[in-house]
């Protein structure tokens, strides 16, 4: 979702007077508070399946709008592209119902990033081949709530990640926290399920300022946080692409996934740290696993704390 932001921009960028609706599902909207473009920001209920797609379809007939742009390629956006009255839809080719669709565009992971894969859909409108950035606007009472976490300089890390193989070993982590120079304070950010982790990262590193911000912050919120850092450290996750958004510096730690894959990091300021090792299992797949296929997970264990500082001089 944080990526598909970049067509806000570039839709924006050429019709500057077009009214921009997003839509979201359940629990993202929190990430679209306030923000300076879009006129309404519409919430899919993933919940309630077939209910909740008739009603949105409802909803976007009633705005007779006239372009849907989809970016999924799964059946429920893809029924509610096609049902949506649109006199002009748009989405990926391999959507299974992208036969409706007036334009369908190809979708290949490869050469090209998510957000360049993205603006071929809508290129033909704006006219284009340049992708625009990924970007979200933190409210001015959550960039106040974001300045008062830390009185000086300071790092975060975002140490959880919804896959087990796309995440740094907690050890890692504690290594990482030790060999942060003193004068700057660590910050722990994730959500609520990831403040285990953080508290036991941060008891464990055996430094003073250092701060668990697990759970207390909204994603708008830690997004906001990251911007204001020296470096942000992430995994391959949704962190690295808040950094982006905020253009925030950011190292992102890939493990069993790869940058090629098209999900890096994006800011002016941003670093790819991942294993030197020569693994013939990785990639193990597109997404992260549950558990290292072979049992050993290399890809992460032979990451060097060294290779993550040494970002912090650049």
């Amino acid at each position: 979702m944080v990526l598909a932001t970049a067509l806000i921009e570039s839709l924006h960028a050429r019709f500057p007077d077009a009214k921009i609706d997003f839509m979201v599902r359940n629990g993202n909207e929190g990430l679209l508070l306030g923000h300076p473009i879009l006129r309404h920001v519409l919430v899919l209920n993933k919940r309630r399946k077939l209910h909740g797609i008739w009603t949105m379809v409802q909803r976007l007939r009633r705005e007779k709008y006239d372009v849907v742009v989809n970016v999924q390629r799964f059946f429920r956006t893809g029924l509610i592209t096609a049902l949506s009255g649109a006199r002009h839809t748009i989405g990926f080719s391999q959507n299974p119902m992208s036969l409706i669709f007036s334009v369908r565009v190809p979708h290949s992971i490869g050469s090209l990033h998510e957000v360049e894969r993205n603006h071929r859909l809508i290129a033909s409108l704006t006219g284009t081949e340049t992708a625009g950035k990924p970007r979200l606007y933190p409210t001015e009472k959550q960039r106040d709530k974001a300045a008062k976490v830390s009185t000086g300089s300071f790092v975060t890390l975002s140490p959880a990640s919804v896959w087990m193989t796309k995440q740094l070993p907690e050890a890692q982590w504690i290594s990482l926290a030790k060999a942060i120079p003193l004068h700057l304070q660590v910050l722990l950010l994730g959500g609520p399920g990831d403040i285990e982790l953080c508290q036991s990262i941060a008891q464990q590193c055996g430094r003073d300022h250092v701060k668990v911000l697990a759970g207390e912050l909204s994603l708008l919120e830690s997004a906001a946080v990251m911007g204001g850092a020296v470096m942000n450290y992430v995994n391959d996750s949704g962190p690295m692409h808040l950094a982006s958004a905020l253009n925030a510096p950011v190292t992102a730690v890939f493990c069993s996934t790869v940058p090629a894959f098209g999900f890096g990091p994006l800011s002016e300021q941003s670093f790819i740290v991942e294993t030197t090792e020569k693994l013939s299992c990785r990639p193990c797949g597109l997404h992260g696993k549950r558990a290292c296929p072979q049992g050993h997970f290399k890809c992460a264990t032979t990451i060097r704390t060294d290779q993550l500082i040494a970002t912090l001089a650049q």
